[in-house]
């Protein structure tokens, strides 16, 4: 007899999880029920501003089809939400009035955009109001609303100073929209990167059109537009900074609602062990943004100073493939075959990459340390462990900053400003836990002169191009000899950029140097 699972969500993990399942479904090894919030089917989410300043079409963005996995099997209830799930009966009860039984069920619920306490927002989880003219740019409905105003040439104010929220400014201004971000601190990204690069991105930005508000606390909106509408950010310090459309941009929130509802224990997230599965309940499981793996065995070393939700892509995507190999096995051979499996390996701490026209940052590590902080250098320096050292080389009159913190010559922390080429081999090398040259400046001379003429890249054909969704340039290559000449023929042969879409410069690179030299 065939398993019966039940996802819910539709975003793009449980796309790619839905995806993996497809064989098992088609043979009748697996039934498959998807339950999705929103009335479309899952769509890249990551991309949302991209369409918002009209760089891209909803089609493009789409990453499944209804109809076609309804022809495959699988059961897709769009516009529906999960209302309770009933744990001892193991029946889910939807909100179109059914109640659906389960012998698997999958949390892909994702997160929602935190909504700030300020005077005229209700920042109710379950049903935030927002007046018109305020939005959380996070399905395709808010794109619409930032692709008016960045049509009409209105006053964009961003609220938060996070990437996406900097992405979204720099591409309303990019396509004629007069663009503000506010954020807390002297610098955006204020936890990720350090003080010498926070100044050069600021600069950066400012360059690129964008008016910046540092060290601002906003108290509330001014809702004196046109129909009752955003017409301004209030202040602590009595100043307001007027606007048409104010993009609250403050980070998300695991939805934890349900899981915790039903009594499963959550911390951040949905809490589950190495094989995704849910504390005390090993038929649920959770992934992607909503899930928070820490295993409940206290003996754990990786799950002792685990994190919650990466709030990444990628780490989703692994997740939903590592999964789906779980699931089928555990339907095709049973408990104890399923088990034997090699557990989820520990994700490595992320990579935030900003690119912009004009603008490239990559971020990854610890990167508080300056030169002469002796008590941060010296930190974790026990039982001959070497201590941490910094190179550091700033550029700021033409936009340039480098910093890399490394143990043993290995990276352990790295930010690069206006330095793409340094940037991608630095990332390589962190990604590996490579070695760095003796001399760094030899990593610089990357985005010297000689370098940028000549078009040198990295030549290794292994390297990770999408990191999103793992993808090398080897693979990338491949498919551009089996015909693929367009970034959208590339990602949908190979799925390199269908996440953040950081790589498709480097696709488009890798394209053009394929046809460059068949035309040689």
């Amino acid at each position: 007899m065939s398993e019966r699972i039940v996802v819910v969500g539709f975003g793009p993990v449980a796309a790619r999880l839905v995806d993996e399942l497809l064989p098992a479904v088609r043979t009748g090894l697996v039934q498959l029920l998807v339950v999705g919030q929103e009335a479309e089917a899952a769509y890249n989410r990551v991309m949302v501003a991209e369409l918002g300043v009209g760089r891209t079409t909803p089609e493009a963005l789409a990453m499944a089809d209804a109809a076609e996995l309804e022809a495959d099997g699988v059961d897709v209830r769009l516009g529906v939400k999960v209302r309770r799930i009933d744990r001892a009966r193991q029946h889910v009860i939807l909100s179109d009035g059914t109640n659906e039984h389960y012998d698997r069920l999958v949390f892909a619920t994702g997160s929602r955009p935190v909504i700030p306490n300020l005077t005229g927002l209700n920042p109710d989880p379950a049903g935030p109001v927002l007046p018109a003219g305020v939005t959380a740019l996070r399905d395709l409905r808010d794109a619409a609303v930032l692709r008016e105003a960045v049509a009409g040439g209105k006053r964009v104010v961003v609220l938060g100073g996070g990437v996406l929220g900097l992405e979204t400014a720099l591409a309303a201004a990019e396509e004629g929209a007069q663009a503000t971000v506010v954020h807390n601190g002297p610098f955006p990204l204020g936890r990720s990167i350090d003080r010498g690069s926070g100044s050069v991105l600021t600069s950066s930005l400012r360059a690129g059109g964008v008016r910046m508000a540092g060290n601002a606390r906003s108290t509330g909106v001014e809702t004196a537009g046109p129909g009752g509408s955003f017409s301004a950010l209030l202040l602590d310090d009595g100043s307001a900074i007027d606007g048409d459309l104010l993009v609250l941009s403050c980070g998300v929130r695991p939805r934890i609602e349900l899981a915790e509802g039903c009594g499963l224990p959550v911390a951040a997230g949905i809490l589950v062990d190495h094989h995704l599965r849910t504390y005390h309940e090993p038929h649920m499981f959770a992934i992607g943004d909503c899930a928070e793996v820490r295993c409940p065995d206290a003996s754990c070393l990786d799950c002792r100073t685990a994190t919650g939700p990466s709030g990444l892509v990628g780490p989703g995507w692994r997740q939903a493939e590592w999964l789906a190999e779980y699931l089928v096995v555990l339907a095709q051979d049973g408990q104890e075959a399923a088990d034997a499996l090699e557990a989820l390996p520990t994700e490595k701490p992320g990579v935030v990459v900003l690119k912009a026209r004009g603008i490239n940052l990559a971020v990854a590590g610890d990167n508080q340390a300056d030169p002469w902080d002796e008590e941060l250098l010296e930190a974790g320096a026990t039982a001959g462990r070497a201590r941490r050292q910094i190179s550091q080389w700033a550029d700021p009159e033409h936009g340039r900053y480098v910093k890399m913190t490394t143990r043993g010559g290995v990276l352990e922390g790295l930010v690069a400003v206006g330095m793409p080429r340094t940037a991608a081999e630095l990332v390589v090398l962190f990604e590996r836990s490579s070695e760095l040259p003796a001399d760094r400046s030899l990593l610089l001379r990357l985005d010297g002169p000689d370098q940028l003429d000549s078009g040198a890249t990295s030549n290794d054909p292994q390297r990770t191009v999408c990191r999103c969704a793992g993808v090398s340039a080897a693979s990338i290559e491949d498919s551009v000899l089996e015909g693929c000449s367009t970034v959208g023929e590339v990602s949908k042969a190979t799925r390199a950029g269908t996440g953040c879409g950081g790589c498709h410069e480097d696709i488009k690179g890798l394209i053009e140097k394929h046809f460059q030299a068949a035309a040689a």
